[in-house]
């Protein structure tokens, strides 16, 4: 037992040590890995768009820009720079050719990092003029936004340090703590359907693996794009395992009853899907992880609420 204790003790130094070292940027960090700027796709500009019957697109025009929400501490889906400030991810590339078909240069996007929790309640207060941050298409949310897609399918799944061999899928997590994010669809669906599971919740992702990797929670949960993401920079420290056991369509949340927008979004992502830039913006961002593309989830255009 002491023993045991000791070889715990040794782990978590040589872990917080590595996490400092990242965050300082020291000499001998590991390199940085994501998406590269002059490998991103270029997206045509459509060209005298107008939509007179959006509110929502008639005031960003009227700005001279669309703000839109997303998400910063997700690799390969939405990250945010510290040092520059710029987004990058295959949501940030699916907000900037969407923004391209409504007639927007994605160069003048305003991106605002919104957690999982205020999503609806940014979107109805008029904060952004839509959402793209690994945000699941559910009945419920239809009560409170409108939502166009998918665009993505992803699954539920588990992170776990790299030498854990007890946790291989949610059947192991009795006991457990694992983390996730504050009012996620992940964190809810584990509360529901695991409840001998101990739930620990942040606003961020970021947090919840902080808290793997020094050993204060034994499992994060969220979508499997995520978690491939962060298994993907910190390869030898973590791992995603089993298989996914939900599945997750994404949409983008555009304000409740603004269904030309919705229509308009619609169409954005039909087109970029048949003309190729889907599938670019893919491999240079959440390809990178090493996960293979799965085919684009036929668009649901339900009715105008």
């Amino acid at each position: 037992m002491y023993g045991q204790m000791q070889r715990n003790s040794r782990k978590l130094a040589a872990l917080v040590l590595l996490l400092l070292a990242v965050a300082c940027g020291k000499e001998g960090s590991p390199p940085v890995k994501g998406p590269q700027p002059d490998e991103l796709p270029a997206y045509r500009v459509a060209e005298d768009f107008r939509l007179p019957g959006s509110s929502t697109w008639q005031k960003a025009k009227r700005r001279g820009a669309l703000v839109v929400g997303a998400k910063e501490d997700q690799p390969y889906m939405g990250e945010k720079d510290p040092a520059t400030g710029v987004y990058s991810g295959f949501d940030i590339e699916i907000a900037k050719m969407v923004s391209a078909s409504l007639g927007f240069d994605p160069k003048t996007v305003r991106f605002r990092t919104v957690a999982s929790a205020n999503r609806e309640t940014a979107l109805q207060n008029g904060q952004i003029d839509y959402y793209v941050g690994t945000y699941t298409i559910n009945d419920n949310r239809k009560k409170l936004v409108g939502f166009a897609g998918p665009y993505y399918m992803a699954g539920q799944s588990l992170l776990v340090r790299a030498d854990e061999d007890d946790i291989g899928g949610p059947r192991d997590l009795d006991g457990e703590r694992v983390c996730s994010a504050a009012g996620s669809t992940p964190f809810q669906r584990i509360e529901a359907d695991y409840p001998k599971a101990v739930l620990v919740a942040y606003d961020t992702y970021s947090v919840c693996v902080d808290n793997l990797l020094t050993l204060q929670v034994e499992a994060v949960t969220t979508d499997d794009t995520i978690l491939m993401g962060y298994a993907a920079k910190a390869p030898d420290e973590l791992k995603v395992v089993g298989r996914p056991f939900s599945k997750e369509p994404y949409g983008i949340g555009v304000p409740r009853g603004d269904n030309a927008l919705r229509s308009a979004v619609n169409d954005a992502l039909a087109a970029r899907q048949r003309n190729g830039d889907w599938q670019k913006a893919y491999d240079a961002t959440l390809g990178l992880s090493g996960r293979k593309a799965t085919p684009a989830p036929p668009i649901d255009r339900y009715p105008a609420s």
